[in-house]
């Protein structure tokens, strides 16, 4: 008689039989090369991925942390919060109700972080994108923000460091969020007449308006490796043009190649970087210089 065979009901019999469980959040898997990472050693490298480089995306207090001196930052106008000038609808839900939801998912007021700190002892003042609040999109009271830290920058005499990453302009705020667009370009001009350096990060992505003002006037525009970059996104370009896109448009990489940004920096050398740039741009002695991806290094 062949013998009988029976599926075992492993939910009823617990998970001592299934041998030691995995913890949750042990492991972590690289969105690029799909590579499995362990958690802490990719939160040590910066939330880089050691295997292909692949830097992952951060919050606003996460970069802050990584750049600043320790307990240095001292955060301008946490107080300001977007108004609804228009009354804006959107699906049936009211701009201030999508306000509260991506407070409460970010935890911020709004989708920029300003204030000063120091980076190695260099003076700076910051203002950081909150991707997470509303992708970042540039309204009234982001511009406001902006255009007071650079203003409070020049007169506390600092270099002003932009991390920007954005969707574009905030539709909800209409012809409010364009007004945004000459506003943040007129406030970076305290920084020139005062000798001051301006400095923006691209990081991924960095789209729109955003793109258009003040992420490409500064003095210096650095990138993350791999961050993308633009105004309109590549296939609405490939709708509008009907054509199709070389390989790796709007990459950091691609950009660099083609003039439109000054260098790539990878994420753990940016600290010491900025910080190099910043002496170098206003005289000060540099006791080690740094190194940082040329265009003619990204050729190769």
């Amino acid at each position: 008689m062949r013998p009988r065979f029976r599926r075992r009901n492993v939910a009823s019999e617990g998970t001592e039989s299934l041998g030691p469980s995995i913890p949750d959040g042990l492991w972590s898997k690289c969105p690029r090369c799909r590579e499995l990472i362990y958690t802490r050693e990719f939160e040590r490298n910066h939330s880089v991925c050691p295997r292909c480089g692949y830097h992952a995306r951060l919050t606003a207090r996460q970069r802050i942390a990584l750049i600043v001196d320790p307990e240095s930052f001292v955060e301008w106008d946490a107080g300001l919060s977007p108004a609804d000038p228009l009354q804006f609808v959107a699906l049936g839900e009211p701009y201030p109700r999508k306000v509260a939801e991506a407070q409460e998912r970010s935890g911020e007021r709004e989708a920029l972080v300003t204030g000063a700190a120091t980076i190695l002892g260099v003076p700076v003042g910051l203002a950081v994108a909150e991707f997470g609040f509303l992708g970042a999109s540039m309204g009234s009271v982001f511009g406001e923000k902006f255009a007071r830290a650079a203003e409070r920058a020049a007169v506390e005499d600092r270099a002003f460091i932009v991390f920007a990453s954005s969707g574009g302009a905030r539709m909800h705020e209409g012809v409010f969020s364009l007004f945004q667009l000459p506003k943040t370009i007129v406030a970076v001009e305290s920084l020139s007449e005062r000798r001051l350096p301006f400095i923006t990060v691209l990081v991924d992505p960095c789209y729109g308006g955003v793109t258009a003002s003040f992420a490409t006037v500064a003095d210096l525009i650095l990138a993350e490796p791999g961050a993308m970059i633009g105004f309109a996104g590549p296939r609405v370009i490939e709708q509008v043009t009907r054509q199709k896109l070389p390989a790796g448009f709007q990459s950091a990489e691609f950009l660099l190649q083609h003039g439109m940004i000054d260098a790539i920096v990878p994420r753990p050398r940016l600290r010491e970087e900025l910080a190099h740039y910043i002496r170098l741009l206003t005289n000060q002695h540099s006791a080690s210089p740094v190194s940082f991806v040329t265009r003619q290094e990204s050729d190769r």
